[in-house]
């Protein structure tokens, strides 16, 4: 027993060797996500949203909506949305930072941020980078106007481009 007193502490614990690799890996792990770019953090904690043609405010609001495929249908569209104030889908404050609105093929209502890509355009989406698949591509907004499409090709051919017009009142 005097033996095992003497000994070095590998030979007592030999776990420590792990537990010191472990908490090396672990650190290198951490350094490399602080490593990312400022942006790139940006994107997954906060969206950007300096510079972007329409902020969350200017989105809340009743919408008629309709939507195109072919641009030669884009007037016909305006009017049928602006009918819809019939019965508008209704965009609200969602509990942080964004809107409270639907996403392709899901009845359920859910925060989609506003975000700013790294080519200058506008998406409506989950909290991931700009321009990821599940977001909508802002094509033009001019407060009463509010024009979109699914960045996702198939989702796109799918819905087409929309067109949300302000209902008054």
């Amino acid at each position: 027993m005097a033996d095992l007193e003497h000994s070095s502490p590998a030979v007592r614990h030999p776990r420590s060797g792990a537990t010191i690799i472990t908490a090396i890996l672990l650190a290198g792990l951490t350094l490399a996500g602080c490593a990312m770019m400022p942006e790139e953090r940006q994107s997954f904690s906060q969206p950007a949203t300096a510079g972007l043609a329409i902020t969350r405010d200017q989105l809340v609001g009743r919408w008629g909506i309709a939507s195109f495929h072919d641009e030669k249908d884009r007037k016909r569209t305006e009017a049928q949305a602006r009918a819809g104030c019939s019965q508008p889908y209704v965009i609200t404050k969602g509990p942080t930072n964004g809107v409270m609105m639907h996403v392709a093929d899901d009845p359920n209502l859910y925060e989609l941020a506003l975000k700013r890509g790294p080519d200058g355009k506008t998406y409506i989406g989950f909290e991931a980078p700009a321009g990821h698949p599940q977001d909508r591509e802002v094509l033009s907004f001019n407060g009463d106007l509010l024009v979109m499409r699914f960045v996702d090709p198939d989702a796109n051919r799918r819905y087409g481009t929309f067109i949300f017009a302000r209902c008054s009142g």
